[in-house]
């Protein structure tokens, strides 16, 4: 793992920017709901995540954080 993100799931509103963002499909959108009625992302793929922080970028709601490993 070169990257690592962390996704508020309450804060998220489920748009998908940052799944279609990940060139390495490390995000999807989870089939539960969160407390506030959306479907939250999750990083789901961790091991591909390379911590280029492009979901980051792209998130409205500034939901994700991203850690570039060593």
């Amino acid at each position: 793992m070169k990257g690592k993100i962390l996704i508020d799931s309450q804060t998220c509103k489920g748009c998908k920017y940052c799944v279609l963002a990940c060139p390495k499909g490390v995000i999807t959108i989870e089939e539960k709901l969160n407390t506030n009625g959306f479907f939250p992302a999750a990083a789901v793929h961790m091991n591909e995540c390379t911590g280029c922080a492009m979901c980051a970028e792209v998130c409205p709601e500034i939901a994700i954080e991203v850690w570039k490993g060593k």
